[in-house]
C-alpha cells in the first residue's frame, strides 16, 4: 500500500536522529543477539529480511534453526514462532531440552512421560516425582528457568497445503499479542509449493512470497531449503540462484575437522554467500546431535 501522505528526508531527519539517541544501551550490532557472536558481527545481528539456511538432509538444518530462535527469543526478549511441515511438536521441544539440560535426546525421549508436562502434559501426581533420577530433576529446573521466555516462542505444525498466507495470520495474530512481530522460522520452505512440482523451480517461488512475508512484517525471517547435491559443487552458487533473499547461509560439512571431534559429533562450515547487510564469510561450528546443540568453533 502507497502511503498516502509523503514528508521529505529532511523533515523526517530530527525524528530520526531522536530516535536514534534515545537507545541507551551500547551495542555491538544493529540488530537482534542471535547467541552466536561470530554470526552476530558478520551479519551486524538478526535484522528484519529473509534468511535463506540451505544444505543437504540431515546436516542439522532443523537443530540450528530450533537453537537459532530460542536464543534470539530468550536473549531478546522478544517473541518468536517456528513452522515446522516434516517434525513434530514434541521432537522440536526435545530438541530444546536436550541442548538446555546437556541430556541426550534419546534418553529425553524414553522418558518423555516425565518431562513433557512442562509442555502442556498433566503433571506428575503423588510420589512419582520424588523417584525421579537426579539427571530428570536437573531437566525438571532448567524447564522451570526456561518457562520465562518458552512463554514467548510457539511451534506450529503444517499442514501439507499450508500456504504463506496461513503462516502470515499466525505471525499477525502472535504480534499483536506481544505489540511487535514475533521472529518466524520455517522449516523445509520448500514443502510451501505443490509436491509434483519440481524442486528447483519452486525456489523463486517459494523465495519471493517469502521476501514479501518478512517485508511486509518487518522482521528477521529464517527458513530452511535441502540442498539434494550436498556438498558438491561450490556453496557460492546458490547467491546466484537466489537474487531474492537477504542473508544466504549454506551449510557444509567439514570432513578433515570433524575427524578430530569425538563420535557422533560434526565439524560444520556456515558459509555467508550472500549478506546485504555485511561481508561474506565462513564461519566454523561444532554440531553435537546427540543434544540438539550447536557450538562456535
Amino acid at each position: 500500500m502507497v502511503e498516502k501522505s509523503l514528508r521529505s528526508e529532511g523533515a523526517e531527519l530530527d525524528e530520526v536522529i531522536d530516535e536514534l539517541q534515545q537507545e541507551d544501551r551500547v551495542k555491538e550490532v544493529s540488530g537482534w543477539d542471535s547467541g552466536f557472536a561470530n554470526l552476530d558481527r558478520a551479519l551486524d545481528g538478526i535484522r528484519p529480511g529473509l534468511h535463506l539456511l540451505i544444505g543437504p538432509p540431515g546436516i542439522g538444518k532443523t537443530s540450528f534453526a530450533r537453537q537459532l530462535l530460542d536464543q534470539i527469543a530468550e536473549r531478546n526478549g522478544v517473541p518468536a514462532i517456528f513452522f515446522s511441515f516434516v517434525e513434530s511438536k514434541k521432537e522440536l521441544r526435545i530438541k530444546t531440552l536436550a541442548r538446555l539440560s546437556g541430556l541426550d535426546n534419546r534418553e529425553i525421549r524414553r522418558g518423555s512421560a516425565y518431562v513433557l508436562h512442562w509442555y502442556g502434559v498433566p503433571r506428575l501426581g503423588g510420589n512419582e516425582a520424588a523417584e525421579l533420577p537426579p539427571s530428570w530433576e536437573k531437566l525438571k529446573r532448567m524447564a522451570v528457568e526456561a518457562k520465562g521466555w518458552l512463554d514467548s516462542v510457539y511451534l506450529s505444525e503444517c499442514e501439507r497445503n499450508t500456504s504463506v498466507e496461513e503462516i502470515e495470520v499466525h505471525v499477525r495474530d502472535i504480534g499483536a499479542k506481544f505489540g511487535r512481530e514475533p521472529l518466524i522460522v520455517i522449516d523445509d520452505c520448500q514443502r510451501l509449493r505443490p509436491a509434483d512440482e519440481a524442486v528447483d523451480a519452486r525456489l523463486p517461488i517459494v523465495v519471493q512470497q517469502l521476501e514479501a512475508l518478512a517485508a511486509g512484517c518487518r522482521t528477521p525471517l529464517f527458513a530452511t531449503w535441502p540442498d539434494l547435491e550436498g556438498n558438491s559443487g561450490l556453496a557460492q552458487r546458490w547467491s546466484e540462484k537466489i537474487p531474492g533473499a537477504d542473508v544466504v547461509l549454506v551449510m557444509q560439512r567439514d570432513p578433515e575437522r570433524t575427524k578430530m571431534l569425538i563420535e557422533p559429533s560434526q565439524a560444520i562450515i556456515l558459509h555467508i554467500v550472500k549478506n546485504r547487510g555485511g561481508e561474506k564469510c565462513k564461519l566454523a561450528f561444532d554440531f553435537f546431535p546427540s543434544f540438539s546443540r550447536f557450538q562456535e568453533a
